[in-house]
């Protein structure tokens, strides 16, 4: 019973001392990775800051894990991260596999509802974010978009040529519709 609440002040020293040193090490090292790593997430960002919490976790409170483990724990996770970021700018194919695209729920003041089946988005949610958006009416609204990091993005009608911001979102399912940019 006593190791449950007290385990001695050994133990408590090296918690407080690596545990300054291993956040030090991993600011430095999401510093160095750059803004992307700390940039609105989307489901791999998500993933990989959850890594992150874990690995500090255990970094700080297990006796078997030295601070150097750790840190290139830390590091890999950042590194890999990185990587696949990088690639994904420079290959479609790879941006796809990482993030997925956007959806688009709602077209010209009409719900896809296939579209937003495929997303498990409900109508109520729709329109939710039109509302969030300032407009009262979805007629008013050329666009509703789930984006891939499960924000949407609502575009109104009659705010310029709206199909550029569109180009490359599809629905998807049976009736895919692509809007192309003009």
């Amino acid at each position: 019973m006593e190791g449950m609440f007290f385990s001695g002040w050994s133990t408590l020293f090296r918690t407080l001392v690596v545990g300054v040193l291993a956040y030090i090490n991993l600011i430095v090292l999401l510093r160095v990775s750059g803004r992307r790593t700390l940039s609105k997430m989307n489901a791999f960002d998500l993933v990989v800051t959850v890594a992150l919490g874990s690995t500090f976790a255990t970094i700080l409170l297990n006796r078997n894990v030295s601070l150097a483990q750790g840190t290139l724990a830390l590091a890999l996770l950042i590194g890999l991260q990185y990587l696949v970021t990088w690639s994904s700018v420079r290959a479609g194919w790879v941006r796809k596999a990482v993030t997925g695209e956007p959806a688009l729920l709602l077209y010209q003041g009409q719900l896809l509802s296939g579209a937003m089946r495929a997303a498990r988005v409900t109508e109520d949610e729709v329109r939710s974010a039109i509302r969030s958006s300032g407009s009262a009416a979805m007629d008013d609204v050329e666009a509703v978009i789930l984006e891939t990091d499960g924000s949407f993005s609502v575009v109104r009608a009659g705010s310029g040529d709206s199909r550029s911001s569109l180009s490359g979102v599809m629905t998807p399912g049976p009736r895919e519709v692509e809007i192309e940019s003009s």
